[in-house]
């Protein structure tokens, strides 16, 4: 992979991570690695529709707790 590849994902990441130091370096780092910013704006953007269907779904289950039982059910030790 690419250097301008990787720092493309790394900058959809940083704004996954909700990392503004993050988004700050790897959007340099992707600019000196031949990103454009049409590129660097294109990471961004599939960065935060992930971000807002991972959100959607986690308030989607949220709501669902039943939040008077002990534990989640699924094995682990919530409860």
């Amino acid at each position: 992979m690419d250097d301008k590849t990787k720092e493309l994902i790394a900058v959809g990441a940083s704004v996954t991570a909700n990392c503004q130091l993050c988004l700050q370096y790897h959007d340099n780092m992707a600019r000196e690695a031949g990103a454009s910013k049409e590129e660097i704006k294109e990471a961004i953007k599939v960065a935060q529709a992930v971000k807002k269907g991972a959100a959607t779904q986690m308030n989607e289950f949220v709501t669902s707790m039943d939040l008077d039982s002990k534990g989640c059910g699924k094995g682990c030790k919530c409860g």
